[in-house]
């Protein structure tokens, strides 16, 4: 099975249908009652996906809608199904829709009134998932990430927080043109955000965001945010809360200087990944909007 456990989830939602051949003498025999059977059938394959197919990710689901239409001897089956979830919905309404065809097969097997012949399943419609976000943000955007650490400023630590955000926002096509470790300091980290802020798109800080004495780069930064971007915050917590319980401590920072956007991520390894992974690269729309130019 996938990992999808890094995955942001999004809505859903996907269509497939069938096309049955009836047999001339059933026609006249296919009711509300009859399609009424097929339905609840359809309903309960569709809601079992993960049982019949190993591989399916078990998922909560907000939509199920099926229709028919019959048209002279042909008899479509179109099911849709939605949710919020991290992959696509595909698998379950293709299977939800063979369900339908072989439910009615099933339904007139042994009828020597006529046959049913079953078409190819079909995908109709796919909607929903990340992809689709990917290019929502401008190329060309240069970055810079500060490490806060008495520790690692010492050379007593090596870091490894501040090299995993720069692997992601290569991963993401950021440039990062500058990479400084910095001790937990106010009058540094403040320095540094006024300085870097003027030259880069982006910048980042690891480290100082928890609640010791000596965590102070909430502090320093935020005198210095034209406007604080609160959203970013949330998105952050969120994402580590489900993954382990002390997220919830964390004082993660996002806002802009001028048209740069600010960050301060935790400090520990872990932490800063999840970080990034829960804002990554959607969070660079912000860059259009500070451009002016909507969001499409």
């Amino acid at each position: 099975m996938k990992d999808i456990s890094t995955t942001i989830k999004t809505l859903y939602a996907s269509t497939a249908e069938i096309t049955l051949t009836l047999g001339t003498p059933l026609m006249p025999l296919y009711t509300k009652e009859v399609f009424a059977e097929v339905k609840t059938t359809v309903l309960l394959a569709v809601k079992n996906t993960p049982s019949i197919l190993p591989n399916a990710h078990p998922f909560l689901i907000d939509a199920i809608e099926i229709t028919d239409l019959l048209e002279e001897n042909k008899l479509t089956f179109t099911v849709m199904v939605k949710g919020v979830h991290k992959t696509n919905l595909d698998a379950e309404a293709m299977l939800g829709a063979s369900i339908a065809g072989i439910a009615l097969r099933q339904f007139f097997n042994g009828n020597p009134d006529g046959s049913v012949d079953l078409g190819p399943v079909k995908m109709v419609s796919g909607k929903g998932g990340t992809n689709k976000f990917k290019r929502m943000y401008p190329l060309g955007l240069k970055a810079a990430v500060v490490v806060c650490s008495d520790t690692i400023s010492e050379g007593k630590k090596e870091d490894a927080a501040g090299k995993a955000i720069i692997k992601k926002l290569k991963e993401c096509n950021v440039e990062v043109l500058n990479y400084e470790i910095v001790p937990d300091e106010k009058d540094i980290i403040a320095s540094k955000a006024k300085e870097l802020s003027r030259d880069h798109n982006l910048l980042i800080y690891t480290g100082g965001t928890g609640l010791s004495y000596r965590d102070i780069t909430p502090e320093a930064l935020k005198p210095l945010l034209d406007r604080e971007i609160p959203g970013i915050e949330e998105a952050i917590r969120s994402y580590g809360q489900e993954r382990m319980p002390f997220a919830m401590l964390s004082r993660s920072v996002a806002g802009t200087i001028g048209n740069c956007l600010v960050l301060a991520l935790p400090g520990s390894t872990n932490g800063a990944r999840e970080s990034m992974e829960a804002i990554f690269p959607h969070v660079l729309h912000v860059f259009k909007i500070l451009r002016g130019q909507g969001h499409d």
